[in-house]
């Protein structure tokens, strides 16, 4: 059913990307004339099918990747240690309404450091950011202070994640649809973290 909200997303009528409400051109792939969200429905059945396909594969890519770390991660718990699972060894997809946010907590040992990645995969080309709060600073992000971030990434489609603190300490890791509520925007995300420890590595510690 065509959206008749003048906010909602519309897409590229080539490669299938979400875009801006008024725009000219898509922001992905540069492809002029996309279609507005009143138009989906009633697009060309060609244009149509290519949209389909596009998230088709999209969703394939996703499946994929999960498939490829679950099976990375479980070589290496057989493998050897760690032989206990840390909470911010993660892999999962989230959806995340325009505002909202969902958080990974766990310990850090000073010196071990979380690596990772995130990646927005519906509609393609939004944004998500990122930050991490000590156990001080998250009780006041959670009440609506000004909290400082231990670390940040901004807005962006994907990011690399490294973090490595100098003290032990709980750490929460947030990832936040920047969007205002106006925008409609629900955003789906695939966060991958793991942890690693300084153990026998001279260049940490």
């Amino acid at each position: 059913m065509a959206s008749t909200d003048p906010n909602a997303w519309g897409a590229c009528r080539f490669c299938g990307g979400a875009v801006r409400p008024g725009a000219k051109a898509c922001g992905i792939c540069g492809a002029a004339s996309p279609i507005p969200a009143s138009e989906l429905a009633t697009a060309p059945p060609r244009v149509r099918r290519r949209l389909f396909l596009t998230h088709g594969l999209r969703t394939v890519i996703v499946i994929a990747a999960a498939v490829a770390l679950s099976y990375a991660l479980v070589s290496d718990a057989l493998s050897g240690p760690p032989a206990v699972a840390d909470p911010l060894t993660t892999a999962g997809a989230y959806t995340l309404g325009p505002g909202n946010f969902t958080a990974l907590n766990g310990e850090i040992t000073g010196g071990d450091y979380v690596v990772g990645n995130f990646t927005t995969v519906d509609p393609a080309g939004t944004e998500i950011a990122m930050a991490v709060y000590n156990s001080t600073e998250w009780p006041l992000f959670l009440s609506g202070g000004s909290a400082v971030a231990s670390y940040a990434i901004n807005p962006q489609p994907s990011g690399r994640i490294i973090f490595s603190p100098l003290y032990t300490d709980s750490f929460t890791f947030v990832f936040t649809n920047p969007y205002p509520a106006s925008s409609h925007l629900s955003v789906r995300v695939y966060v991958t973290t793991q942890y690693e420890s300084n153990v026998g590595d001279d260049g940490f510690g």
